[in-house]
């Protein structure tokens, strides 16, 4: 219930709507609870005694009861869906704007299908539970009440038969409700399960169209299908027993009421109208208990989706700005002082271990080392995409836990090692460098990243459509843009994490030499070929976490084994190559 309150809160401008429509709700059910007494007075007064003035005035009472509930239920529901998808949409905000806030570490707890699922499905079923849960959790309570209250005015002896109904629909009701309420976290987990198989094979279509492997990943999606079907006919085969208990005991009391009834009206202690006004409010009252069955098991769904979300509200983020929250980077020095990482605090093993090495401004570096060597991870931590688990990373003199995390970043540059482009033409993909660069600028970091090679000959240039995703551009091409979308930033730090893999050594070649006339950026590079590194100031080896040698190319193609073994494997690899061809 904490989860809904917290939810609640976010209701914000429209807490208003929803108490217009909470009295609006208690105006319609007023109107509704007087027609059966006017009824009985037509009955026992006007028809009996044949005065036909009352039987009119009634009626127009009544049609004036039925007309004002009609406007009132309507109203309602005018408010009632302002309120529900204004807290929807506000919720959804909320929960956008936190997964923004989040670092990397607190991205890893949750799958990304999980997300998606908690900022649609269960954010829907919260605003089915506002929009079709406020009317019977108001109109209930107040229809059971006076309901019960206005039959034992009538005849307080019929009324007993509530003694009898009453403890059947709520032991029904207990009873349905713990069965199904833990069924509804199952249901929602197995729709994130849906959303993964399904985002997985959408992204990577391709690959599975290229390895034939499309009746695999039916298969997949058959079994996660199933099971979705599964618990969702589990869970609702035990909450529609909630409506034929409810009929039948509804029902039972309606044969009970007539039968004791009928024998009243033959001894004379009950007139035909008040046994007709009676059981007008009988089966308000029994409709009243059946939506309030209703809406325990709508709550019980809404709570198990309002822990979901709660949980992503709650979840704080593991990166904060600095206390001094310094706004300027002084320069692209960079330091690593017994740096030790690792991903999570119960793992057993460093994923870096006492790393130490330091970077002057304007000096290009080549980090190189073998695949799960966490050459990744230690320039993830530059920009504070994780902190270091201990010791201190520096970035222009100062620990970059110092830092406001927004000028820090706008300090570091850094091409992912997974492209990423988005919907749109070149144009707004580059602009995320630098929102405010003219077409000069554009062009020109275009040319630094190769990219204006291909870019002319697309229709549109600069406006051309990139497609979801970038689609409509090779896995070079990608590389390209996101290096000049970087170099738009002009940061002080530019950390390439192997963002040249998919072009070729000769643009490659082209892209250095851009990038070694930036002498005022500190370039950080990370490669897989021994060419993008040997002719950088200096490189760093990794070895399984840590730093296994640091030198020039020279002194380490002298002394150090690794490196020599590395070269000797791409050279002499490159050189048959070259004679085959000549061949």
């Amino acid at each position: 219930m904490k989860d809904l309150k917290k939810i609640a809160f976010h209701l914000g401008p429209y807490r208003k709507d929803l108490a217009i429509a909470a009295l609006l709700v208690l105006v319609e059910t007023s109107f509704e609870l007087a027609i059966p007494m006017l009824m009985a007075d037509i009955i026992d007064i006007g028809v009996e005694q044949g005065d036909m003035t009352l039987i009119w005035n009634r009626g127009v009472q009544m049609a004036v009861c039925a007309l004002l509930a009609l406007t009132t239920g309507l109203l309602y529901a005018r408010f009632a869906a302002r309120a529900s998808y204004g807290l929807g949409a506000q919720v959804r905000q909320a929960e956008y704007k936190k997964v923004q806030e989040y670092s990397f570490a607190n991205l890893d707890h949750f799958e990304s299908s999980s997300l998606i699922t908690r900022m649609t499905t269960d954010i829907t079923v919260l605003q089915n539970a506002v929009n079709g849960g406020l009317r019977p959790l108001v109109r209930s309570p107040v229809m059971l009440i006076l309901g019960v209250g206005f039959s034992v005015y009538m005849s307080p002896k019929l009324a007993m038969v509530f003694l009898f109904c009453v403890p059947v629909l709520g032991t029904i009701l207990f009873c349905v409700v713990r069965r199904v309420a833990p069924m509804y976290s199952r249901l929602q987990k197995a729709v994130d399960r849906l959303n993964d198989v399904v985002q997985e094979g959408l992204v990577a279509i391709r690959a599975v169209k290229a390895f034939v492997r499309g009746e695999y990943e039916q298969e997949r999606f058959d079994r996660v299908n199933t099971e979705l079907m599964e618990t969702s006919q589990k869970t609702f085969h035990y909450a529609v027993l909630n409506m034929p208990a409810f009929q039948f005991t509804m029902y039972s009391t309606t044969v009970l009421i007539l039968w004791f009834g009928g024998r009243m009206i033959m001894a004379g202690s009950l007139q035909v109208g008040e046994l007709t006004g009676f059981l007008s409010y009988v089966l308000q009252v029994m409709n009243s208990l059946m939506m309030i069955s209703n809406v325990f098991l709508l709550l019980t769904r809404s709570l198990a989706s309002a822990q979901r979300i709660g949980e992503v509200l709650e979840e704080q983020p593991t990166l904060v700005s600095g206390i001094a929250e310094e706004r300027k980077v002084k320069d692209g020095s960079a330091a690593f002082e017994n740096v030790s990482f690792k991903y999570n605090e119960q793992a057993q093993e460093y994923a870096l271990l006492d790393v130490n090495f330091s970077i002057r401004p304007g000096q290009t570096v080549g980090v190189i080392g073998g695949t799960g060597s966490a050459k990744t991870t230690l320039v993830q931590l530059i920009p504070r995409l994780y902190d270091a688990t201990q010791g201190r990373v520096l970035v222009g003199g100062k620990d970059v836990r110092e830092y406001d995390v927004h000028a820090l970043r706008d300090a570091v540059g850094i091409v992912l090692q997974k492209n990423v482009l988005f919907s749109g033409t070149v144009r707004e993909n580059l602009l995320w460098g630098n929102p405010d660069a003219d077409d000069e600028m554009l062009w020109e970091a275009c040319r630094a990243a190769c990219a204006d090679e291909f870019l002319e000959r697309m229709p549109g240039g600069l406006d051309a459509d990139l497609g979801q995703g970038g689609v409509n551009v090779s896995g070079g091409q990608k590389q390209r843009l996101c290096i000049a979308r970087t170099l738009l930033k002009r940061p002080k730090v530019l950390i390439f994490d192997d963002s040249t893999s998919a072009v070729d050594t000769a643009t490659e070649g082209k892209i250095r030499v851009a990038l070694s006339k930036m002498q005022d950026v500190t370039k950080i590079i990370i490669a897989q070929r021994i060419t993008s590194v040997m002719d950088t100031d200096f490189i760093v080896i990794l070895d399984d976490g840590r730093v296994h040698a640091v030198g020039t190319h020279q002194q380490l193609l002298a002394s150090d084994p690794i490196y020599q073994e590395i070269y000797d494997s791409q050279m002499k690899g490159a050189n048959v190559h070259g004679a085959a061809v000549q061949r």
